[in-house]
């Protein structure tokens, strides 16, 4: 299974604006970034179920010369792992607040932009 096959259905939903994590069928724990096969069990049955969304900023960097083309124009911008309540982390860009107020523990909330709707973005509560 190919990397596309295991993210796939993590990106449709970010494109309809729901962020999913795996879980595994067997130990009932949340895997991500998407996995073939939980890392605890082994289990190979990992569906994807929704999150709440609400996260805190687990680590961040400031890109200030972006070699991504879809991200060239908006430096500088905050790219962040976010401590999800249900046991993992999911990554995507800090908007919403100057990169300098940006802080590890900050709590934020998953949105979809529309000119990124593949890439959940986290505002601060």
């Amino acid at each position: 299974m190919g990397d596309d096959d295991l993210s796939g259905p993590y990106l449709a939903a970010c494109a309809r604006g729901e962020l999913v994590v795996q879980r595994c069928a067997g130990c009932g724990r949340r895997v991500h970034p998407p996995e073939p096969e939980c890392p605890w069990c082994g289990g190979g049955e990992l569906p994807f179920a929704p999150v709440s969304g609400a996260g805190q900023v687990h680590t961040f960097t400031v890109v200030h010369r972006s070699f991504a083309p879809e991200f060239r124009g908006r430096e500088p911008y905050v790219l962040a792992w976010i401590d999800l309540p249900e046991g993992v982390r999911a990554f995507g860009r800090v908007t919403g607040c100057p990169p300098e107020r940006v802080r590890i523990g900050m709590p934020v909330r998953v949105t979809f932009e529309d000119d990124l709707p593949d890439l959940p973005q986290w505002r601060p509560l």
